[in-house]
């Protein structure tokens, strides 16, 4: 296209001795554009000398006067009125359009796309230098990140330094500041500072945009879904929030806040460098001091201050805080439900509503609670038992199914069971509870056995127990199964001959282990 020759700079090389076809491998255009602009300079009687001091879109137009000009048949809008009327709360350029369109209807005219009214705004920002406020609504938006540069603490007592790390927050609108020292930067640590932000601002946002970190993010991939961590999609959802993590290695996308970050390495870090501190809440106050004063220093380029734009505009935008405080929590997966209803953990026992018995459940575990999840429905509740408690029951008879309340196991439990199959077997049960020094240690024997008249039946089991007493003082789970798996009940027991019957052996009879006898 002609539009696009460099016509002084082909003037210039022609005048230095250039052929056209050197000025058009060293220029990477056409012999044909060259040609057409040797031409025209010759027909105008135009030489290097009358455009030296000239710019080369002025020289492209003595050369050829009205090509590449375009005439927009489109009302144009006050672009510096646009740009102020989107700083206000919500406002939007789809809107503004639509104004746009309707004025211009009105007197006539021809509009604009929504398209072209867009690239038209994008023109005008990249002109006249401003930044665009499509990104900056007051009350929408929340910025987070740890500062690189750490502070002290040093233990009066054994001189010990503690580094402390820094969590700055910062709302892109009023550029609002917040600040808090921790001694780590472990996943309950980033939770709990987000909760003291929300309560130093008096209220959430709808987004908060965060780094890449793995208390936050667990994987941003490029192409594909963002996976949050747990802990901190919770929070966000508590907050009515939604989580918008920053592009990989790209951190303009929270750039309020990579600005604030090296502020506070001035105003709070190099401010401080000179004082000793030895406890964390001591430097909590020290900062809190030092980020109000920030907060309330005018801005060098708009009038007004941080904290003057942050009550006025954009606090009462803010959302109300829950009336409840976040809880910081941890998840286990994949606990199963046991037969009885209850899922483990800790080596205690929780109740779960007795129909999902056999399925897999998640595990909200807080400081003083145990929450037990389905999928996005929770099931249960319970208060945690204490750390001392071993093989303990937390159950909740809601849970349980109708027909009665479930029980642990017990000698009275077990004993009746017995005494419902018959005397042989209330027998055996006894005898079991007569051979251990404790009676809790007979439940699991016991058990054993009576759970038999599940696999054989009632009067099966008191046939194996009579044949058991009769050979066995006191016969057991592996004494009765055997019993039991070949029949021996149903025909009674053999396994001792008569003396008199013919079809067996020689037996010695009692008198023979008697022992010598004098």
């Amino acid at each position: 296209m002609v539009s696009r020759i460099p016509a002084k700079r082909v003037l210039r090389l022609h005048a230095q001795g250039l052929s056209g076809r050197a000025i058009a491998t060293s220029q990477g255009v056409a012999r044909k554009s060259v040609a057409a602009v040797l031409q025209v300079a010759d027909q105008q009687g135009i030489d290097w000398d009358d455009v030296a001091d000239l710019d080369d879109a002025e020289v492209y137009r003595r050369l050829f006067p009205g090509r590449g000009e375009h005439v927009s048949v489109f009302t144009l809008p006050d672009w510096a009125e646009i740009h102020r009327q989107l700083a206000r709360v919500g406002v939007t350029l789809k809107l503004l359009h639509g104004e746009y369109t309707d004025t211009v209807a009105a007197a006539g005219g021809v509009a604009m796309s929504y398209d072209r009214f867009c690239r038209g705004y994008e023109h005008h920002v990249a002109l006249s230098g401003i930044d665009s406020r499509v990104g900056h609504k007051a009350g929408r938006t929340v910025e987070v990140d740890w500062s690189g540069p750490t502070m002290e603490l040093i233990d009066p007592v054994t001189g010990e330094v503690a580094t402390v790390y820094l969590f700055v927050a910062c709302l892109p609108f009023s550029r609002y500041a917040f600040v808090e020292p921790t001694l780590d930067m472990r996943q309950d640590t980033w939770l709990r500072a987000h909760v003291a932000m929300f309560e130093f601002f008096g209220g959430s946002v709808p987004r908060i945009v965060c780094d890449n970190l793995k208390t936050g993010v667990i994987s941003h991939p490029r192409d594909g879904e963002i996976v949050l961590n747990d802990s901190y999609r919770e929070l966000a959802t508590h907050y009515s929030a939604a989580v918008l993590p920053g592009r990989v290695r790209r951190p303009k996308d929270k750039a309020s806040v990579e600005n604030t970050v090296g502020h506070i390495a001035t105003v709070v870090i190099a401010a401080l460098r000179q004082t000793t501190f030895t406890s964390l809440e001591t430097l909590r106050q020290a900062i809190g001091e030092r980020i109000s004063a920030y907060n309330a220093a005018p801005f060098q380029k708009r009038p007004g201050s941080r904290a003057g734009v942050f009550t006025t505009e954009e606090q009462p935008l803010l959302h109300r805080l829950p009336a409840v405080r976040f809880e910081v929590s941890t998840w286990v997966r994949g606990r199963r439900v046991a037969r009885d209803g209850h899922v483990t953990w800790a080596r205690n026992h929780y109740s779960v509503p007795w129909t999902h018995a056999g399925e897999h459940v998640d595990l909200r575990l807080t400081a003083t609670t145990l929450e037990v999840w389905s999928a996005d429905s929770r099931l249960a509740s319970h208060q945690l038992l204490a750390a001392t408690a071993v093989n303990r029951y937390s159950t909740r008879e809601a849970d349980l199914p109708a027909g009665g309340a479930w029980r642990a196991w017990d000698p009275g439990r077990v004993r009746a069971w017995a005494n419902r199959i018959g005397e042989a077997t209330a027998t055996v049960v006894e005898r079991i509870f007569a051979s251990v020094p404790v009676a809790e240690q007979g439940i699991d024997p016991a058990l054993a056995v009576l759970r038999l008249s599940r696999r054989y039946s009632a009067t099966r089991l008191e046939a194996a127990a009579r044949i058991g007493l009769d050979s066995v003082g006191s016969p057991r789970y592996a004494h009765l199964q055997p019993i039991l798996a070949t029949g021996r009940d149903r025909a009674g027991d053999r396994s001792v001959a008569s003396a008199e019957d013919p079809g067996t052996g020689f037996v010695r009879g009692a008198s023979y282990y008697g022992g010598d006898q004098l």
